[in-house]
């Protein structure tokens, strides 16, 4: 079928955006005895075999290698000695909609030169094949779904362009309202239904969920929801939902009837904040939402994850994420910023000390954080900052597993799952002597570079909304919005310290502001750019804005803006109406209604 037969070309199912990206490796020059204890370390149920080039030259797997070890092998053999089997290697082009009937439980995935560049289990082949599945139920049913969608739902649905004219009626709404569909559309919004915000929806980009409307003498629940499209607002969706709120405000006191004390904002802030979910990690943008995929994939493995990117970009939120979906969710989750802890203290806070190890030590001892973290997670933050002789102590615990207290003759095991994360150029330090090569590389199995947020201009109008929410109840202050000038300026704004900045920013202006509108000028200076200057000769041309204003400056005002309207238009009401920024047919009507011919 040719639908089908497009998907398979889709590069959504190439094997490379559904492998497990840098795996575990070994070298046909070390031995099965070191093969056996990386499989059992890293829970692996195949190793691949590289050369120097990493070029794939076999696969072991624990059967073969149980198998070897039961015919009596030694462990000091080889892997070179061991018969290669034919394993096939997929292409990272390939499709695993063509490779999924391939007999193999593990498939190494290559670059056109052969080297490696991940594994390609059953389950990555199951995730692709489930969205694979999703994509075509969705082109099946494509076709007419928006219409159909429309006119079938239950609730009311209003679409709005960018000047509050309707360009949607649904039938619902029309039987509501008893306006007819074909008398709606084309007319401003506020024409047809009663109290409407929704142009003001499109003017401020700000979503409202389940806010109350009197409409034909009824109060309704309704949700208004701007549309954007390349960096600005081309609409909005007004859905009216039917029930009244009366049955909801009997509901709302039931509950308050049953209400246990309100928990106190910041504790419930720190409760919620030490279980972070990827779902929690706001943002759609292609970049986040490919750091998300890899997270996700990174969590199934008990692999060292290295997190990358500038300050400010939420590297803490996504180990916590990575934490919450591996095999360590059930352990703690131990932070240790490597850049705030004095040198000279650096190793027994890690590693812990005996009693008596120094001057002050506490009676008793204290277990040090790979300690606490045992069975968990271990998040080593601004690992660039770590001094070279703990970076040495640091790779030996890594690569032997156990530790020893300061001033301690015991060691003791370590089971823990380490994420590290950086805001600087490790590969740079490496050159300079000031980290470790060996260090970064064990660290760096599986590499996760968030972007900063000013790539990710498509996620900053929901970050704000989010934000402005969130600051607004920790400090008990009436809800707030930005306007859409106010949004587009930050949008526009380079963010240098990303997402921490935003967020300081936006509290600053909730705690400074005392209306309910965030406007353009209240924006603190580094925010603000220069006003677009009207060129010489050129008349600026009448905008939505516009007639808004005249329509509460009187009926004068509108008289004279759309005549001067037709005058520039040369008496063509089409151009005239888009020189308004309004639609023909309420153009027609205003003729109407102000009696101009």
């Amino acid at each position: 079928m040719p639908k089908s037969k497009s998907l398979h070309n889709d590069e959504l199912f190439h094997a490379k955006n559904w492998m497990t990206p840098s795996p575990f490796c070994i070298h046909p020059g070390q031995t099965l005895a070191e093969a056996s204890k990386m499989m059992v370390d890293f829970y692996l149920e195949s190793l691949p075999v590289v050369d120097e080039s990493k070029r794939i030259v076999g696969v072991i797997t624990s059967r073969k290698l149980l198998d070897y070890f039961a015919r009596g092998n030694r462990g000091d053999v080889l892997i070179s000695s061991i018969p290669r089997s034919n394993l096939p290697a997929v292409r990272h082009d390939d499709s695993i909609l063509e490779i999924m009937s391939l007999p193999y439980d593990q498939l190494p995935v290559t670059d056109e030169d052969g080297k490696l560049l991940g594994i390609l289990t059953t389950r990555d082949i199951l995730d692709g094949l489930s969205k694979y599945l999703y994509k075509l139920r969705q082109q099946h049913n494509s076709e007419g779904a928006l219409s159909a969608i429309l006119e079938s739902a239950y609730e009311g649905i209003a679409v709005v362009d960018e000047n509050g004219i309707l360009q949607e009626f649904n039938e619902a709404y029309s039987r509501f309202t008893g306006i007819k569909r074909e008398d709606a559309i084309g007319r401003h919004v506020t024409e047809v239904i009663d109290n409407t915000h929704l142009h003001e929806t499109v003017k401020t980009g700000i979503a409202e969920r389940g806010v109350l409307q009197n409409i034909q003498g009824h109060d309704m629940v309704v949700h208004r929801i701007p549309l954007w499209k390349e960096g600005r607002i081309a609409g909005a969706i007004g859905m009216l939902i039917f029930e009244g709120v009366t049955e909801v405000y009997k509901i709302y006191e039931k509950l308050q009837e049953n209400q246990t004390p309100k928990p106190d904002l910041f504790t419930k802030k720190k409760e919620s904040d030490s279980r972070v979910t990827l779902d929690q990690i706001i943002g759609t943008s292609e970049g986040i939402a490919e750091v998300k995929r890899l997270a996700r994939k990174a969590a199934r493995t008990a692999a060292t994850v290295l997190i990358t990117g500038e300050s400010g970009t939420g590297k803490e939120m996504f180990a916590k994420s990575i934490h919450h979906l591996s095999p360590f969710s059930t352990g703690p989750f131990i932070s240790v910023n490597c850049g705030a802890i004095p040198e000279h203290l650096f190793e027994s806070e890690l590693f812990g000390y005996e009693e008596g190890a120094f001057t002050g030590a506490k009676k008793g001892g204290k277990p040090g954080k790979f300690e606490l973290a045992d069975n968990g997670t271990i998040f080593l933050d601004e690992i660039g900052e770590m001094p070279l002789v703990l970076q040495t102590k640091l790779l030996r615990v890594l690569q032997e597993k156990e530790a020893e207290r300061v001033g301690g003759v015991k060691k003791y095991q370590i089971n823990v799952r380490v994420i590290a994360a950086t805001n600087r150029d490790l590969l740079k330090m490496i050159e300079t002597g000031e980290f470790r090569e060996d260090l970064y590389y064990r660290l760096n199995i599986i590499q996760l570079h968030i972007p900063p947020v000013r790539e990710r201009k498509k996620d900053i109008p929901v970050l704000l909304v989010h934000y402005l929410r969130e600051i607004c109840e920790r400090y008990q202050v009436p809800s707030k919005i930005f306007t859409s000038e106010a949004v587009n300026a930050f949008v526009q704004h380079p963010w240098r310290g990303n997402i921490r900045e935003m967020v300081n920013t936006v509290e600053q202006l909730v705690t400074l502001v005392d209306g309910k509108i965030i406007d353009y000028h209240h924006l603190p200076e580094m925010l603000k750019r220069p006003e677009p200057s009207i060129k010489e000769g050129k008349e600026p041309s009448l905008a939505v804005g516009s007639i808004e204003e005249a329509k509460l400056l009187g009926n004068q005002r509108e008289s004279e803006l759309i005549l001067d309207a037709l005058r520039r238009a040369g008496g063509n009401k089409s151009q005239a109406a888009d020189l308004l920024g309004i639609h023909r047919t309420t153009l027609y009507q205003k003729l109407k209604k102000h009696g101009i011919s």
